[in-house]
């Protein structure tokens, strides 16, 4: 049962992702690449997350958990950079 559930939500997280991925590609300015940046690296977090529910591997957790650490610390860098700068 686990494994059809972890199959549907894997399959959930990578339309997700493709969504992501196009939001990407179609913005034009500099805080909407972040913010998808941003929306691609949460869809990381939840693959990882779903990867560790399959496997039951607790390693997955510590990824999960520095991933998104790196992810906020980035997303942090970044807009301190664009207020700095003076681009919205």
């Amino acid at each position: 049962m686990i494994e059809l559930a972890t199959t549907v939500a894997f399959t959930i997280v990578s339309i997700a992702g493709v969504l992501g991925a196009g939001a990407l590609l179609r913005a034009r300015t500099l805080a909407d690449r972040i913010v998808a940046l941003d929306l691609l690296l949460v869809i990381l977090v939840l693959a990882i997350a779903v990867g560790a529910v399959r496997t039951r591997e607790r390693l997955y957790l510590d990824i999960l958990v520095v991933t998104s650490l790196l992810g906020f610390l980035g997303t942090t860098i970044v807009a301190r950079f664009m207020e700095r700068r003076g681009s919205a």
